[in-house]
C-alpha cells in the first residue's frame, strides 16, 4: 500500500488537474464563443450595410424625379384648375413617357382633394386615374410638409411598392397637388439569398414587408397596439394580406443591434444570430439572420485548445516535480533517471509540437473564416499548388468534387476552366501561361470577369509573404447590375439633357422669333390702331378751319383732347411692348439736367394752372448720365400723375444730391397711397380711384416708369402717407460738367408766309387706309397742294410712270409687302428720279428715324399732327430751294 500522504497528494493533483481542465475549457468555450459572436456580428453588420446601401441606391435612383416634376409648370397648372379630357390625355401620355424613361412602376398626378387626375398606367385595367388617395399618408405628408414617403400595397393595382411624393405649389406657395412615383422593390428582394442567411426588412410597426423567404413576409415581429392597428386599417397599408405573428426567444445579446435567438414560428431549428440595422432616411429596419452553429463550433475549438494548454501545463508541472524527485534520487539511479528524463522530454516535445501546431492553426482561423466568407477563396503555395479553399469557391465555379484537392496544381484548374470557355477569347495556352506567369511574379491584381450566365465576379489576388498566392472571387452581379442601371440612367439623363438643351435652344430660337414677331406685331397693331386715329386727327385739323362758332370750337377741342389721350395710351402701350421685346435702344451719355427739367416744368405749369394748382420748380445746374429721352419720359409720368391725382395744393419739382447720385423728386399734396398698394401701382393697368372721373389714365404711366428705370439701371423710390401726399423720385448717376458748355444750334426761322412753298406742290399719298388717304387729301388741298395720288401700294406701282414724278411723297412705312422704304425705291426706279419723301410710322422707332435721316427723308410718327406735317413739308421744300 502507498503511504497516505502520497495518496492524498495524488488525489489533490488529479482534482486540481481535472477541475482546472473543466474551468479552463469552460472559459475557453466562453471566450471563443464571444469572439466568434463578435466577429460574425461584425460581418453580419457589414453585410447589412451593403444591403442597406443597395436598397438606398434603388430608392435614390428615383428620389429626385418627383422633385423635378413638381417644378413642371404644366403639371402645376393642371392640378390648379379643372382638367378636361384633352388635358388629361396629354398628362397621361407625358407621365407614361417619363415613367418609360425612368423605368419606375407608376407615376401619378393627384390634386389637392386626393383624386388622381393622371397616371402613367392609364392604359391598364387597374389604372390609378380617378381614384381617391386622400387617405394615403404620402398624399397627406406632401400636402402638409411638401414631400412624403410610404411603403404599402397598391389599393388599385394590389402591387406593393415604395411611394415617393412631392407637393406641387402655385405662385403663392400653396400646395395644390401631389406628384407620386411608385418604386417596386421586388428586384432588391430577389438579390437576397434564398437559402442559408435570411434577410428581412420591417417598417416602423415591425411588420416585415420584404423577406428573402416567403414564410417571413408580413410577419409582425412585435405585437401591435390599438393605435397601430387603426393606422394600418386607415391607410390600408397591407390590405389583402394577413399579418402573422412571430414567436421566438432571445438567448444572448450581441452588441447594440444583435442577439442570438431561438425561433419557434416560423419554425427554424437551431440557434440564429439576428442582426438589425436601420435604413437611412426611412423608418425601416433591415434584419439579417445567420446560423449560429459556427459560434458554438468556435467555442468548442477554443475549449479544446484551452484544455490542451492546461494539460500541457499540468504535464509540465508534473514533469518538474518528477525532475525534482529524480534529482533527489540521482545518486541511486542516475542512468535510469537519465533514460526516464529523455523519454519524458521526447513525449513532452511531441505534445508541445502538437499543441503549438494546433494553437497556430487555431489562431489563424483559416478553416472557420474561409468557410463563412461570402467570397470564394483559394490559396496556393510557392509551387502553385492548392493548399486551402472554401466551399464558396467550389460553388462559384461549379467544380466537380474530385478536382480541387490539397496539392492539386492550379494549372489543372485553369485548364478545366479553359475547356468550359471561362478564360476568354484567344489561344488557350497563352491564357494559361499568362496567368501562371502572373502568379509567379507575385504582383497583386484586381479585375472583373463576367461568366456566360451573367454572373459578374470581382477577382482580387495578393501574394503571401513566404511565397504563394491568395485569390478571392466575390459575386458582385447585383452591384454590377446596379452600376449598369446607373450608367443607363446617367446615359438616359445625359440624352435627356442633350434633348432638353436642344429643346431649350429651339425654345430660345422660338422665343427670339416670337420676340421679333411680337415687336413686328406690336408695330403692326399700333399702325392699324393709329390709322383711324391719324385720319381723325387730319379730319379734325381740316374741320377746325371751317368752324367759326365758339361752342363748336370747344367741342372740337374736346374731340382733339380725347384723340390726344388715345394717342398717349397707344404710345405707352408701344413703349411697353418695345421695352419688353428689347427693341427699345438707349442712348446714355452725360447731359445737363437743368434744361430738361425746365422744359418739363413749363409744360406741367400750364396743366397745373388749368387745375388751379400751385407748381414750383427748383432750378439746377447739375449734370447727370442717362438717356435724355427716356429720363424725360420717366419724370414726365411722375409730373402727369401728380397733376392728375392732386385735387388742391402744391406740386414741387426739384433735385436732391446724395453722394455720387442725384435724386430727381416730384412732391405733391395729393391723397397719398396706402402702404399695401405702393408696389401695386407700378403694375400695368393698375390705377388708384382718387383721380378725377374724366382724368383717369390707363394705368400705364408708372409701369413705364418701372420699365425705364430698370432699363437704365436707375432706382425709383416712393414715399407716401394717406392724406398727406406723395414723393416720387428717381436716382440718376452724377456726371462732371464739361469745361466748355455745348452751343445749341439756332433753328432756322420760318418766314411768315410759310404756306407759300406748299402752294401748287404735287404730293403723292401712299397709305393702305382709305380714311387716312381721304383725310390727308382734304388737309393738303386746304393748303393749296395738288394731291396727284392717294391710295395703297399696288395702285402706286401701277400709277408711277417716267416723267410724272411728284414733289413730295407721304409714305406709310407699314404697308405689308413691299415695306414702305422698299416701295419708295421701286417707285424711284420707275420715275427715274428721287423726289422728297416723308415716312410716316406707327411708332417712333429710333432706327427707322435714323435711316430716314441718313437718306435725307423726313419722319413723322402717327397720329400725324397737322402743324407738324405742314412745318416739315415747308422745311423740306425750302431746303430744296
Amino acid at each position: 500500500m502507498r503511504p497516505r500522504p502520497r495518496l492524498r497528494r495524488l488525489l489533490l493533483t488529479v482534482l486540481v488537474g481535472c477541475g482546472g481542465l473543466v474551468l479552463v475549457a469552460g472559459l475557453g468555450y466562453r471566450e471563443g464563443g464571444r469572439r466568434a459572436l463578435d466577429a460574425q456580428s461584425a460581418q453580419a453588420a457589414q453585410q447589412l450595410d451593403l444591403q442597406a446601401q443597395a436598397l438606398n441606391q434603388r430608392i435614390e435612383r428615383y428620389r429626385a424625379l418627383p422633385q423635378v416634376l413638381a417644378l413642371d409648370p404644366d403639371l402645376r397648372a393642371a392640378v390648379a384648375a379643372p382638367v378636361d379630357a384633352a388635358t388629361r390625355a396629354r398628362l397621361n401620355a407625358r407621365l407614361e413617357d417619363a415613367n418609360r424613361t425612368t423605368r419606375a412602376s407608376t407615376l401619378t398626378l393627384i390634386d389637392a382633394r386626393g383624386i388622381a387626375i393622371a397616371a402613367s398606367n392609364w392604359r391598364d385595367a387597374t389604372s390609378n386615374v380617378g381614384e381617391n388617395y386622400a387617405f394615403r399618408p404620402y398624399v397627406q405628408q406632401a400636402l402638409r410638409d411638401g414631400h412624403g414617403r410610404f411603403y404599402g400595397i397598391g389599393v388599385t393595382t394590389s402591387v406593393p411598392g415604395y411611394f415617393l411624393s412631392e407637393a406641387l405649389r402655385d405662385d403663392s406657395g400653396r400646395a395644390v397637388g401631389v406628384i407620386v412615383i411608385k418604386i417596386e422593390l421586388a428586384a432588391i428582394e430577389r438579390t437576397w439569398p434564398g437559402d442559408g442567411d435570411l434577410v428581412l426588412a420591417s417598417d416602423a410597426h415591425d411588420v416585415v414587408f420584404l423577406a428573402s423567404r416567403p414564410a417571413w413576409r408580413y410577419r409582425v415581429l412585435t405585437p401591435l397596439d390599438g393605435a397601430a392597428r387603426q393606422e394600418l386599417v386607415a391607410t390600408r397599408q397591407y390590405e389583402g394580406e394577413r399579418l402573422r405573428a412571430y414567436a421566438g426567444e432571445v438567448l444572448r445579446r450581441a452588441g447594440a443591434h444583435g442577439a442570438v435567438v431561438r425561433i419557434e414560428m416560423p419554425a427554424m431549428p437551431g440557434q440564429w444570430l439576428w442582426q438589425r440595422a436601420p435604413v437611412a432616411d426611412t423608418d425601416w429596419t433591415l434584419h439579417l439572420l445567420q446560423d449560429a452553429a459556427p459560434i458554438a463550433a468556435a467555442g468548442r475549438e477554443w475549449a479544446t485548445i484551452a484544455g490542451a494548454s492546461w494539460a500541457a501545463l499540468v504535464f509540465l508541472t508534473l514533469f518538474l516535480q518528477q525532475r525534482l524527485r529524480l534529482a533527489a534520487l540521482r545518486q541511486r539511479s542516475r542512468a535510469e533517471l537519465e533514460t526516464l528524463i529523455r523519454h519524458h522530454a521526447e513525449e513532452l516535445r511531441s505534445a508541445q509540437d502538437g499543441l503549438v501546431s494546433a494553437a497556430q492553426e487555431a489562431d489563424t482561423g483559416l478553416s472557420r473564416r474561409l468557410a463563412h466568407l461570402p467570397q470564394g477563396v483559394v490559396i496556393i503555395d510557392a509551387d502553385l499548388r492548392i493548399v486551402a479553399w472554401n466551399a464558396r469557391y467550389i460553388e462559384l465555379f461549379r467544380f466537380p468534387p474530385d478536382l480541387v484537392q490539397v496539392g492539386t496544381s492550379i494549372e489543372a484548374v485553369f485548364r478545366y476552366n479553359a475547356r468550359r470557355g471561362l478564360l476568354g477569347p484567344g489561344p488557350v495556352e497563352d491564357a494559361i501561361q499568362r496567368r501562371l506567369d502572373h502568379l509567379r511574379s507575385g504582383r497583386p491584381h484586381m479585375r472583373e470577369s463576367e461568366k456566360d450566365d451573367g454572373t459578374v465576379l470581382e477577382i482580387r489576388g495578393n501574394p503571401l509573404p513566404e511565397g504563394g498566392f491568395v485569390t478571392s472571387y466575390a459575386d458582385i452581379t447585383a452591384y454590377a447590375t446596379t452600376a449598369r442601371d446607373l450608367r443607363s440612367l446617367a446615359d438616359a439623363l445625359e440624352q435627356r439633357i442633350v434633348e432638353r438643351t436642344a429643346d431649350l435652344e429651339q425654345a430660345r430660337a422660338e422665343a427670339e422669333a416670337a420676340n421679333r414677331y411680337k415687336g413686328r406685331f406690336a408695330a403692326a397693331a399700333v399702325h392699324d390702331l393709329l390709322q383711324p386715329l391719324n385720319a381723325a386727327r387730319m379730319f379734325v385739323a381740316g374741320l377746325r378751319a371751317r368752324l367759326s362758332g365758339e361752342d363748336t370750337r370747344t367741342l372740337l377741342d374736346n374731340i382733339d383732347g380725347a384723340l390726344s389721350a388715345q394717342d398717349g395710351i397707344l404710345a405707352s402701350l408701344l413703349d411697353l411692348s418695345r421695352m419688353e421685346t428689347g427693341t427699345l435702344k438707349t442712348d446714355v451719355h452725360d447731359l445737363a439736367l437743368g434744361p430738361l427739367l425746365e422744359a418739363l416744368a413749363c409744360e406741367t405749369g400750364v396743366l397745373a394752372q388749368a387745375r388751379s394748382l400751385r407748381f414750383d420748380h427748383v432750378p439746377t445746374t447739375a449734370w447727370v448720365r442717362s438717356d435724355p429721352t427716356l429720363l424725360r419720359r420717366l419724370v414726365q409720368n411722375f409730373l402727369s400723375n401728380a397733376v392728375r391725382y392732386t385735387a388742391r395744393g402744391r406740386i414741387v419739382l426739384g433735385v436732391r444730391r446724395d453722394g455720387e447720385r442725384l435724386w430727381i423728386e416730384v412732391h405733391d399734396t395729393g391723397p397719398g397711397i396706402p402702404p399695401n398698394r405702393q408696389r401695386e401701382i407700378f403694375e400695368e393697368f393698375r390705377r388708384l380711384d382718387d383721380g378725377g372721373a374724366g382724368d383717369r389714365g390707363a394705368g400705364l404711366g408708372l409701369a413705364i416708369v418701372d420699365r425705364i428705370a430698370r432699363l437704365l439701371g436707375h432706382r425709383v423710390d416712393l414715399r407716401s402717407r394717406p392724406g398727406s401726399g406723395s414723393v416720387f423720385r428717381v436716382a440718376v448717376p452724377r456726371a462732371q460738367a464739361p469745361l466748355q458748355p455745348p452751343v445749341e444750334a439756332t433753328p432756322t426761322p420760318v418766314t411768315a408766309d410759310d404756306d407759300t412753298p406748299l402752294r401748287g406742290c404735287r404730293v403723292w399719298v401712299v397709305d393702305d387706309d382709305a380714311q387716312a388717304c381721304a383725310a390727308i387729301r382734304q388737309l393738303l388741298e386746304r393748303w393749296d397742294c395738288e394731291v396727284a395720288f392717294a391710295d395703297g401700294a399696288p395702285g402706286a406701282l401701277a400709277a408711277a410712270v417716267r416723267g410724272d414724278t411728284p414733289d413730295i411723297v407721304l409714305l406709310d412705312v407699314h404697308l405689308g409687302d413691299p415695306h414702305g422704304p422698299g416701295l419708295f425705291d421701286s417707285l424711284c426706279a420707275r420715275w427715274h428720279a428721287v423726289p422728297l419723301a416723308i415716312l410716316v410710322a406707327g411708332d417712333a422707332d429710333p432706327a427707322l428715324r435714323a435711316q430716314a435721316r441718313d437718306a435725307g427723308q423726313g419722319f413723322l410718327s402717327k397720329p400725324v399732327r397737322a402743324p407738324a406735317l405742314r412745318a416739315l413739308m415747308t422745311q423740306m421744300r425750302l431746303r430744296e430751294y
